[in-house]
């Protein structure tokens, strides 16, 4: 079947505009969604901004100690921030984030002979603790570099360090190349790669009298140092011999070295190797780090301060010690702050549900990570009071989904991502909430609640498909097994009861992005889902997310993405009878929530109508994620958002 291409974006928005004229929802309906807090003194968390923190460790205030300013790009947590060392310890608990301005894109710290020094590429940021990004001096033309690459790079990171030893700062810029890797659907059957790797190169601007010349990449054994993506260069004496050396990061989750075997003024870089230690290779927990070179603990040894994906930020200290040439570091301990913003990873998912049965809501949610998490409601109320994340378990370790070299359609660039999104429901008719997930992969799968929070490990939903054909995205590389139900990625999976029979249903996009119903029955003895009845219609259904994308609508059968490979999916829902007139509406991610109305059940078919967003908050660049709660114990719905920055937005009607 042929897609549709999607309208360009600029008539998306002169769509939303006339649907918002010709349906506004009800003065009792708008309001605006506000973050939700943790409202519990005395609780710690970890630090957390948005989706992707770049670090710029640094003692801010003047006092001696080390604070920590985070710049954080994504909406809505967009800005910079500052985590205050108020302990004065090398490991503080810090203070709540304090929004200094907006996110400075591409900013790095580069400690100094002559103390820190701020850039953005192509510019040096002056004056930075009072002016911030207000100040910025011409350094070198970043065209220059950018000649090189057949596309705009992602990651183009500038850093100061005498590079020479002829006692001035030079500059080393690096600067991510895609153009091999290309981006989107190039598995083969067998499931590779057929697309080249990420590059990261580094480049030298020798300092000539306060000008500066291009002295082209940096060599390594005649070649050019190459690592995969975002090489975050860092110059500094890690191992003590008094030369410098490098430190590089990457676009996944690990750091390379690249010892000095030449001399000060003269450097030569033999073979990278990967930091480690005992534990073995030292990876972040998450992927796109932004690894920041400085003594933070004042013991004379140069560490690493780095920022993950996800928001959060740790220090991967070093010991002082060297093995073989290469420095030891300890594994990251990822940096606490006091509680203040819930937050659960980036692209975080929620569902609200009663998960240790005290009669209060609770959360349980995924995130971008792969994670899945309980988060207990300890005080329940108009703003309740929350816990910490509380990773949910298999055998005894957190569970997690990874996309590993092949489970993304977008490459194994992504290999640390997971995407979980989820329903709670009572799938196997023994009284506890199971969960039903689906992931980066786009299996639909299953896991068995075993009680006390643990849960069982993952199996298939079981769908009957008979002797047809069973269904798969066209671009899937890799096929299901008989009884597997293979959808789009990144959609969740709503297990409800949709035909009241007593036995638990699955609605959600099928194999070619329409919303369609998996009817549940019982089948020789064994409860399995028949296949995807599309019963679901649309008039005006339209939906703003990633890209402000509109979505088929003309009437006629409710297709939520009609995009391929890595534009499919990615679509959050759930229902709940919004306007109490006792049939279910439609809760899908946009830029915030979209509502899509129940107007009428006839011959078999649900009709929906668009209303709109349900309120003006921009709560998404990629994606939100909607569920309902009654908080206020008022009898009427309201909207619990899980946003990408990881946070939780919540609306009250």
């Amino acid at each position: 079947m042929k897609t549709p291409k999607s309208p360009p974006i600029f008539l998306g928005l002169l769509f939303f505009i006339f649907q918002t004229l010709i349906s506004p929802l009800s003065a009792q309906e708008i309001g605006e969604f506000q973050l939700v807090k943790y409202n519990n003194p005395g609780a710690t968390s970890y630090v957390g901004v948005g989706l992707w923190a770049w670090p710029l460790p640094m003692d801010y205030d003047g006092d001696g100690d080390m604070d920590l300013l985070v710049s954080c790009p994504d909406k809505p947590f967009n800005g910079l921030y500052l985590f205050e060392n108020k302990s004065g310890e090398s490991f503080p608990v810090f203070e709540p984030p304090v929004r200094l301005g907006p996110a400075i894109s591409q900013i790095q710290v580069s400690h100094t002979a002559s103390g820190p020094r701020f850039l953005v590429p192509g510019a040096e940021l002056k004056d930075f603790a009072a002016q911030l990004d207000q100040q910025p001096e011409a350094l070198f033309p970043k065209e220059e570099i950018l000649k090189d690459f057949q596309k705009n790079p992602r990651f183009n990171q500038w850093k100061m360090a005498d590079y020479d030893g002829d006692g001035d700062e030079d500059i080393l810029v690096g600067i991510d190349d895609w153009s091999d890797y290309g981006w989107d659907n190039a598995f083969n059957s067998e499931g590779k790669w057929t697309n080249g790797p990420l590059h990261g190169y580094v480049y030298w601007l020798e300092n000539k009298g306060g000008s500066y010349e291009n002295r082209g990449r940096i060599q390594v054994n005649g070649q050019d140092l190459d690592v995969y993506g975002a090489p975050s260069p860092n110059l500094a004496d890690f191992d003590g011999d008094g030369d410098l050396d490098l430190i590089t990061g990457e676009f996944l989750d690990k750091m390379t070295y690249f010892q000095n075997v030449g001399t000060r003024n003269n450097p030569r870089f033999s073979e990278g190797k990967l930091l480690g230690n005992k534990q073995g290779t030292i990876k972040m927990d998450l992927e796109m780090i932004i690894p920041v070179a400085l003594d933070w603990d004042g013991d004379g040894w140069i560490d690493l301060v780095v920022g993950d994906e996800d928001g959060r930020v740790a220090l991967v200290r070093n010991t002082g010690k060297v093995k073989e040439g290469t420095p030891v570091f300890d594994s990251p301990k990822y940096f606490r702050q006091k509680a203040d913003n819930l937050k659960f990873g980036a692209l975080v998912t929620p569902v609200s549900y009663d998960w240790d049965q005290d009669g209060d809501l609770d959360i349980v949610a995924g995130n971008s990570a792969g994670y899945l998490c309980w988060i207990e409601n300890l005080k329940d109320g108009p703003a309740p009071q929350w816990a910490e994340p509380e990773l949910l378990e298999v055998g005894g370790k957190p569970f997690r989904v990874q996309a590993g070299d092949n489970g993304s359609i977008q490459g194994p660039a992504e290999a640390k991502w997971g995407y979980t999104t989820l329903s709670v429901a009572d799938w196997d008719g023994d009284g506890k909430g199971d969960l039903v997930i689906n992931s980066i992969w786009g299996k639909v799968e299953w896991l068995k609640n075993a009680g006390k929070g643990k849960l069982q490990a993952p199996q298939p939903v079981d769908v009957a498909w008979g002797n047809a054909p069973i269904p798969a995205p066209a671009w899937n590389w890799w096929k299901p097994a008989p009884t597997e139900l293979a959808t789009q990625w990144r959609t969740t999976p709503y297990a409800i009861d949709w035909n009241q029979d007593g036995l638990m249903d699955l609605v959600m996009l099928d194999h070619e992005g329409y919303l369609a119903f998996f009817e549940r029955k019982n089948i020789a003895g064994k409860l399995m889902l028949t296949p995807g009845q599309r019963i679901f219609y649309g008039e005006n259904a339209s939906v703003f997310g990633n890209k402000n994308e509109v979505v088929d609508e003309t009437p006629g059968l409710l297709r939520l993405n009609n995009r391929e490979a890595g534009g499919s999916g990615r679509r959050k829902l759930s229902f709940l009878d919004w306007d109490n007139d006792g049939d279910m509406d439609l809760l899908v991610n946009s830029i915030n929530v979209s509502l899509f109305e129940q107007t009428k059940t006839e011959d078999g078919k649900v009709y929906f109508r668009s209303r709109g967003q349900v309120a003006p908050n921009i709560l998404a660049g990629h994606t939100t994620s909607p569920t309902f709660v009654d908080w206020n114990k008022n009898g009427v719905w309201d909207v619990l958002v899980g946003a990408e920055d990881g946070h939780f937005y919540y609306l009250a009607r």
